[in-house]
């Protein structure tokens, strides 16, 4: 069942729309590879059909979703030529960002980061993987605010939907406490201003993927493409 999220006030109903089904598509609610129904989506959403075929369309220009002329419209499959360039485009960000880091995050920024990580603790103690990739996106979505770079994190995000179904599928497969050894070690080289350490966590953190994809594709072969 879809998951409703609260709209925002700025928001068009087109934005919204678009903003719940990536939410659900890179949660994977809606499935790589399932059909689904303007009818249907509208109605769970409480909205018109038009704001939802518009939304369809504009994810389809991205990848995320695609579309046949008399079959239907599905969710795409995870494609991995998509994820490795996703990858390497935040690795390329990331790796600039941490290095600002070291030198932009105040105290307040340093004490936010690690308020997220007690809770990324808590997430591993309770088995808890939707939420721990929730707090995982906010502790990196802190560290580009920490250096005036929100709208850079914001246009990043936008073409993630590929590789953060496969972050997904890593944390509830794979063992989600090395996820937050990678944080704890991200903030510890942050907060000794050590460049060279933070660059080097934010690129082994962010390859991972490329050493498990063939253990998540066994175990999920109708997911990818």
């Amino acid at each position: 069942m879809l998951e409703i999220l609260a709209k925002t006030r700025h928001e068009t109903t087109r934005e919204y729309v678009i903003r719940v089904l990536r939410y659900n598509i890179e949660n994977l609610t809606l499935k790589p590879g399932q059909l689904v129904s303007e009818n249907e989506l509208a109605q769970s959403l409480g909205v018109s059909r038009t704001p939802v075929r518009e939304a369809l369309i504009e994810l389809s220009r991205t990848g995320v979703v695609e579309i046949y002329p008399q079959k239907g419209t599905f969710i795409s499959l995870i494609d991995l030529s998509i994820v490795e360039e996703a990858r390497f485009l935040r690795c390329t960000v990331e790796k600039a960002i941490v290095q600002l880091a070291c030198e932009m995050c105040s105290e307040e920024d340093l004490a936010a980061l690690e308020d997220n990580l007690q809770l990324q603790r808590a997430c591993v103690e309770r088995n808890d993987y939707r939420r721990l990739m929730s707090l995982d996106n906010e502790f990196h979505r802190l560290m580009y605010a920490a250096c005036n770079k929100e709208m850079t994190y914001s246009l990043i995000q936008s073409v993630m939907t590929h590789f953060n179904r496969v972050r997904l599928l890593n944390l509830a497969e794979m063992d989600m406490q090395r996820t937050v050894d990678d944080h704890e070690a991200i903030l510890k080289a942050v907060k000794s201003r050590n460049k060279d350490e933070a660059v080097a966590v934010v690129e082994r953190h962010l390859s991972r993927v490329l050493f498990d994809k063939n253990y998540l594709m066994q175990l999920h072969p109708d997911y990818f493409k």
